[in-house]
């Protein structure tokens, strides 16, 4: 069991220092390479616009079910549908909003860069950039790693207000709940610090997950097994880490009064 244990933390530390020295290759090639637009564009496009559907659709039916659970709640404790607005859009925006887009985003754009950059590797295409004199880091990292800190912001944003508009639907078409009330309750206690308090927890998970899977797809061998070992591997890592962060993200953010 003691043997298990330590090879498990052993796994757990090579992994974390060979995505430490992908960092700092990062850091390196930023300042010393041209920036890669067209590929850092075709990775947003794949990242984000194609995620949009999926992401939409998921805060959709989030922010309907946490509108009917509260309405029915609050409604069997004081008799009348109150603060349902209020309720969804501080989940929403502050919570649910970016750890749900990143793991919409984790389970099909992070799954995708770590099948497409591990296929590379085991193909040992990446030995053939190297032989060419391209960086796999400046040519296939930076640019996931841009394109996902321009994306998951913008699509947590519209996670949010789908969210929002999927409560509305349900307060005032099933709870009885005018929408003039509804948004009220919106404008009246939610902030700008409330929405940043999501926003940037969004930056956060974008930077983890580009990381994450760029550096499972990076580190892949043993052929075809490989790379379906990797890629599930980066999902599950990705969105344990998701709901890791964001308990120390919340602790530290409201520490400074966001």
């Amino acid at each position: 069991m003691f043997t298990l244990i330590g090879k498990h933390i052993d796994n757990l530390l090579t992994q974390t220092g060979g995505a430490a020295e992908m960092i700092r290759s990062v850091l390196f090639w930023l300042g010393r390479s041209r920036f890669e637009f067209k590929q850092t564009v075709e990775q947003s496009v794949s990242i984000g616009v194609d995620s949009f559907g999926v992401t939409a659709l998921t805060s959709l039916f989030t922010g309907m079910v946490l509108a009917l659970q509260a309405g029915n709640t609050i409604g069997n404790i004081f008799g009348d549908p109150i603060f349902v607005g209020t309720i969804v859009s501080f989940s929403l925006i502050r919570e649910l909003g970016p750890v749900l887009t990143g793991v919409v985003i984790s389970g099909r754009a992070g799954a995708a860069v770590t099948a497409h950059i591990g296929t590379m590797a085991v193909t040992e295409q990446l030995d053939a950039l190297y032989t060419l004199g391209t960086n796999p880091t400046r040519y296939l990292v930076i640019p996931r790693l841009f394109a996902f800190l321009l994306t998951m912001p913008v699509l947590t944003v519209f996670s949010n207000v789908f969210g929002v508009i999927g409560g509305y639907l349900v307060a005032a078409y099933a709870l009885g709940v005018p929408g003039e009330v509804y948004f009220t309750d919106i404008t009246t206690f939610m902030g700008v610090k409330d929405f940043m308090h999501g926003f940037i927890k969004s930056f956060v998970f974008a930077f983890m997950i580009a990381t994450v899977c760029c550096y499972k797809g990076v580190s892949t061998r043993g052929g075809a097994e490989g790379v379906g070992k990797s890629t599930t591997g980066a999902v599950v890592t990705t969105i344990v880490l998701i709901l890791v962060l964001d308990y120390f993200l919340t602790a530290i953010l409201t520490a400074f009064g966001i």
